[in-house]
C-alpha cells in the first residue's frame, strides 16, 4: 500500500511540536491521573480472579451451581475485555487533554 508522503511531509513541521509536547507531557503524566486508572485496573483484576475462583468451586456441587459457574465465567471473560479498554480510554483522554491543552497555549501566543 502506497503512502502519500507530500501531506505528511507538510503536515510534519506544524504535528510534529504537537506530538512532541503530547508525548513530552504523557511521559510526565500527573501520578494523580495514573493512579485512578491503576486502581480501576486493579479492581477489574481482583473482580476478575473472584469470578473465576467462584465459578471453579460452583463446579464442584450439583447442576445448579454448575450454570452459576458457567455464569461467573461469562462474567469473568467480559472482563478480560475491560483489561485493555481501560489502558485505550486512559491514554485517549489524557492523549486528548494533552492536545486541546498545547493547542489553548499555541492560540494565547
Amino acid at each position: 500500500m502506497a503512502v502519500d508522503t507530500t501531506e505528511a511531509n507538510d503536515t510534519k513541521g506544524r504535528g510534529s511540536s504537537r506530538e512532541e509536547y503530547i508525548n513530552d507531557r504523557m511521559q510526565k503524566h500527573s501520578p494523580f491521573f495514573r493512579k485512578i486508572y491503576h486502581t480501576l485496573y486493579t479492581i477489574n483484576d481482583f473482580l476478575l480472579g473472584l469470578w473465576f475462583f467462584l465459578g471453579s468451586v460452583c463446579f464442584y456441587f450439583e447442576e445448579p451451581w454448575r450454570v452459576i459457574g458457567v455464569t461467573l465465567f461469562v462474567v469473568g471473560s467480559f472482563q478480560f475485555l475491560l483489561r485493555p479498554s481501560i489502558r485505550l480510554v486512559h491514554e485517549f483522554h489524557a492523549r486528548r487533554h494533552y492536545g486541546e491543552e498545547y493547542d489553548k497555549q499555541q492560540s494565547g501566543q
